[in-house]
């Protein structure tokens, strides 16, 4: 990360996005009140069950609709963690701190903070009762804090993470805001949160070529080859096993099938292709020689075509 005396067409975008972020202060606990209503406030299409032709009592839909609200925004609260963990070393490590590329990091930790408080209003309304299967592992916490550590102190993995941790929530918010049975304050927060992470996809777009241009082998073959199983794994777990036990279902049966659902994956290709899309841009990826695990994961060919049938058609 540097400045120059001359800057760079990166350098003048990053600067844009700065005035931007600077005219644009919104604090969520005054210009967003509210909470959600007492009701099921994630429309039955819209839930993970979807596709799954359960018979379920209409209580069991309001309380399976909260608890999926409550573990996806618990997930973003956490994953919001780790992106402001990485920025924060990023920071630290800068040479020149008046590089505008810092002061859109600094700028991006506080709304991200913004953001973290207001889903944190947002889980203490729901009141979960669900219980993360992963929480009290000493083994699976021990893997988690390698791997965030690794994240974080690895800007091209960071990177993509940013894009894939923003897409995907940006496309299960677009729905729940365009549709018509959502509960209203749960539509104000995901168009709120929406135009916030506008500018942060912007930034993480501008300075993926420079990230990359500096990447080392192993940091290239992880994004090539490794990312794409880490995205996954992010996506299945935005909702969690413990959450279909509260109304009665088979936790981890339950989660499994619901992975599998032509309808879930196809939010996933939908929404990690504008990653695929950004990569390819930024010169990480090529058309033509996709690896399969890329192919896999946003369901395109070799030259990133989307394969008939596979996501949303957005």
């Amino acid at each position: 990360m540097s400045s120059t005396s001359t800057p760079t067409p990166v350098t003048e975008r990053i600067e844009r996005l700065n005035r931007a972020s600077a005219r644009r202060v919104i604090d969520p606990d005054v210009e967003l009140p509210g909470s959600v209503g007492d009701g099921q406030i994630l429309p039955d299409d819209l839930l993970s069950i979807h596709g799954l032709d359960l018979d379920l009592s209409p209580e069991q839909r309001r309380t399976l609709g909260r608890e999926e609200v409550a573990s996806i925004f618990d997930n973003g609260v956490r994953f919001e963690a780790v992106l402001e963990a990485g920025f924060a070393l990023q920071v630290y490590r800068t040479h020149d701190l008046t590089d505008p590329r810092v002061t859109f990091l600094l700028h991006e930790m506080g709304e991200e903070t913004r953001h973290q408080r207001l889903f944190q209003r947002l889980i203490t309304q729901i009141q979960p009762q669900a219980v993360n299967p992963f929480v009290g592992s000493w083994i699976l916490a021990r893997l988690d804090r390698l791997g965030v550590g690794w994240v974080i102190n690895h800007l091209p993995l960071l990177y993509v993470m940013v894009l894939a941790g923003e897409e995907i929530p940006d496309l299960m918010q677009k729905m729940a805001a365009e549709h018509p049975d959502t509960d209203p304050f749960l539509v104000t927060l995901s168009r709120y949160h929406r135009q916030e992470e506008a500018r942060h996809l912007s930034y993480a777009r501008a300075m993926l070529p420079e990230i990359w241009a500096e990447a080392s082998a192993v940091e290239r073959n992880v994004v090539r080859h490794l990312a794409p199983a880490i995205i996954t794994q992010m996506f299945t777990f935005l909702v969690h096993p413990g959450v279909y036990e509260v109304v009665g279902l088979p936790g981890w049966a339950t989660w499994k099938q619901v992975n599998a659902l032509p309808e879930r994956i196809a939010i996933r290709h939908a929404a990690t292709r504008n990653v695929l899309a950004a990569l390819l841009e930024g010169g990480v990826l090529s058309a033509g020689r996709l690896p399969k695990q890329w192919q896999t994961l946003c369901g395109v060919d070799r030259s990133g075509a989307p394969l008939a049938g596979a996501g949303l058609g957005l």
